[in-house]
């Protein structure tokens, strides 16, 4: 892969995009989003210029909307779809990512066009992953949804920023020991609706 090019030589591009989301799941999993960005072909340097210009277009005056925002940066959604949670109706856009080609990065739009959740999804068709137990939790194995509904009922949390989320869930120690072994109280992150780190908070009677 060519090395990419300076972030501020030119548009955004989905490449810029995709540091960007890199940059905010560095704090949890260096590791990973080192090997991410080296598949990318970028340096720290860019990944670092590419999520300051993400916040500088983000919080100008004139910032244009979040789903005009997406379309200039990742083109035209590969799919648009009605979905209704709730008692409201919104439509799904969703791109490809590139860096995780079984994920879609999904937009939901309310009536009036405006964008209230944008975060990574498991692509339609792609086969979500077995969670059966804490040791099937690996960094970036899972969607906020596919977590929520393995180890339902699941509470959301409040984020620690804008782009990340929590779950409170119970779950058995591993998918090997009998009966799954010993149910822990968890805490879960997800950065970009993307997995990033468990924590245990306490053990079931």
């Amino acid at each position: 892969m060519p090395p990419a090019k300076p972030a501020d030589a030119g548009p955004f591009t989905p490449l810029d995009f995709q540091l960007v989301l890199l940059r905010r799941m560095a704090d949890h999993n260096a590791d990973l989003v080192e090997d991410a960005r080296h598949t990318l072909g970028a340096s720290v340097a860019e990944m670092r210029e590419a999520n300051r210009r993400w916040q500088a277009m983000r919080h100008t005056p004139r910032s244009r909307g979040a789903l005009s925002r997406y379309r200039s940066i990742l083109g035209e959604p590969e799919s648009v779809t009605p979905r209704r949670i709730g008692d409201l109706s919104c439509e799904a856009f969703l791109w490809p990512v590139p860096l995780w080609p079984d994920l879609r990065f999904e937009v939901l739009v309310a009536t009036g066009g405006v964008a209230w959740n944008e975060w990574l999804v498991r692509a339609p068709g792609a086969p979500s992953p077995e969670l059966r137990a804490l040791d099937d939790l690996a960094p970036w194995s899972c969607t906020v949804d596919e977590a929520a509904r393995a180890f339902a009922p699941a509470r959301p949390l409040e984020g620690t920023a804008p782009t990340r989320w929590g779950l409170a869930f119970t779950a058995p120690d591993s998918s090997d020991a009998p009966d799954g072994g010993v149910r822990r109280d968890c805490v879960a992150e997800f950065t970009w609706g993307l997995l990033q780190r468990v924590a245990v908070t306490g053990r079931q009677p």
